[in-house]
């Protein structure tokens, strides 16, 4: 006989398992920020995990598998289909696919999880979620100030405090007027010199001229070819990302004398001016949104303004060791997306919230106390004659609005409150023969409990207006859990 085949239990790598703690992060983030696009006007809009490869723009199948990048499988019909990338990619096929039907713009906001085949890293998982919105059909630049608006409204109202993040703003069409100008004009070239960029925080401003040159060798000794611009043109660009570092109105002077007058890079500054009025008639400080020239943002497919959030709280890991996790979201215009589909022209924006990776950053930075999930009201099984008593007591808990459960466990009584304790539960109940008998249940006031075990005891007042344990008539049991989870608030 042969020995039977036991898998090893794992998780693949950038694909991970979350407990409550995690996934109450997420969601409060998720519900925070969804109110913030409803409050804007935005609808809600969800489509499937699946797009066809040919439709994702970025990753056009260029192999037998398509593969690079996306999760892709072929279907019934040979036809490739991935796992979204992102949540634009599959709204600008639906906008295509349901143009004439939509209201015009069309205001959306989708959550979901994306995948992405690419080698994770802390904060950046091959699965995780995201919370976009997007204005489709509107070539105003008021349009991306309303966006940057939401943003950084939508930061707020998850928790992070303005002073914890920075949201860069920029236009592509800056960098294209500087490039035309300087007479590169090569697609590929300008490519390259947006890849430089991309890297200046990384590699510094000496790694990005040789990026932008014939090219740079790193320490391992690898060399990455460079964008091929002349001294003159490196210069330009150079002088170009550190304009920045000033308030909106003086950053875009400097700017104005950067791009030199091509007509493109006017239309930048002209679009930025814009944006820069409506920030201010939104009410969002130069402290919240500031304009930055080094921000290019990675996708291909941005034809505008670009927004990009960067988290500046230190972070560290589970070793202590610190932790940059970067952008915790991003967007900007996309004017061609939709026209991939249709041929003709569509303006849109936008700006995604990386939703675990925010989370994970707040993590990091210590802020999870605040996003803990709160365990349920646990009513203690002290006696099996009592069972049908405890699961009434648990079912006016719930009709109350009030989370409980009954320990089924084997446990003994030390071993259930230490459960409770363990899943954060705000009280427990304990109805022993005495209890029954006399038509009263005890209730342990937990979350005291924790509060004087991590040595606050010095608060008499607060101490004598909730008492550890109180033993109550059966009927006030529901109106005693409301106060001690109201007191808790």
């Amino acid at each position: 006989m042969t020995e039977a085949f036991r898998p090893q239990a794992r998780a693949p790598k950038g694909f991970l398992d979350k407990r409550a703690d995690d996934l109450a992060a997420e969601r409060r983030i998720v519900d925070a920020v969804s109110a913030v696009y409803e409050r804007y006007g935005f609808e809600p809009l969800a489509t499937g995990g699946f797009e066809y490869a040919d439709t994702l723009g970025k990753f056009l199948p260029d192999a037998d598998r398509p593969n690079e990048g996306v999760f892709a499988l072929q279907d019934d019909d040979e036809q490739w289909m991935a796992l979204r990338y992102d949540l634009t990619a599959p709204l600008a096929r639906f906008v295509a696919q349901n143009w004439e039907t939509l209201p015009k713009p069309f205001r959306r906001y989708a959550i979901g999880s994306v995948w992405r085949n690419e080698k994770p890293g802390p904060g950046r998982d091959r699965e995780f979620i995201q919370c976009d919105a997007d204005t489709v059909g509107s070539a105003r630049p008021e349009a991306d100030a309303e966006i940057i608006a939401m943003a950084v409204e939508g930061f707020a109202a998850a928790g992070l405090p303005a002073a914890d993040y920075v949201l860069k703003i920029n236009s592509r069409k800056l960098l294209n007027g500087l490039l035309t100008s300087a007479g590169a004009d090569d697609p590929a070239q300008k490519l390259g010199v947006l890849r430089a960029v991309d890297k200046l925080d990384r590699l510094g401003v000496d790694g990005v001229r040789l990026l932008l040159g014939a090219g740079r060798k790193d320490e391992s000794g690898a060399f990455t070819r460079g964008a091929g611009l002349t001294t003159a043109a490196i210069d330009a660009v150079i002088a170009f990302v550190e304009a920045g570092g000033a308030g909106r109105s003086a950053t875009l002077d400097r700017l104005s004398n950067v791009i030199g007058g091509s007509t493109e890079g006017d239309e930048g500054v002209e679009e930025l001016s814009k944006i820069a009025a409506a920030l201010a008639g939104l009410g969002v400080s130069e402290d919240h949104a500031v304009f930055e020239p080094s921000v290019v943002r990675g996708l291909e497919y941005y034809t505008g303004a670009v927004f990009e959030a960067e988290l500046l709280a230190e972070t560290l890991d589970e070793r202590g060791q610190k932790v940059r996790f970067g952008s915790v979201g991003g967007g900007g215009r996309y004017d061609d997306l939709v026209a991939r589909f249709t041929g003709q022209p569509v303006p849109a924006t936008g700006f995604s919230f990386g939703v675990s990776r925010l989370a994970a950053a707040l993590k990091a930075a210590g802020r999870a106390e605040a996003f803990r999930a709160r365990g349920p009201v646990v009513i203690i099984a002290f006696d099996a004659e009592g069972m049908a008593d405890y699961f009434a007591m648990a079912a006016e808990l719930r009709a109350a609005g009030v989370a409980a459960e009954v320990y089924l466990g084997q446990s003994g009584m030390k071993a259930q409150m230490r459960y409770a304790d363990r899943r954060l539960s705000p009280a427990a109940v304990i109805v022993g023969g005495d209890e029954r008998a006399a038509g009263q249940v005890t209730i342990k006031d937990l979350d005291l409990g924790r509060v004087l075990a991590a040595g606050v005891s010095d608060n008499q007042s607060w101490r004598g207006e909730r008492p550890g344990q109180v033993t109550v008539r059966r009927d006030e049991l529901v109106a005693t859990i409301q106060r001690i989870l109201e007191a808790a608030r």
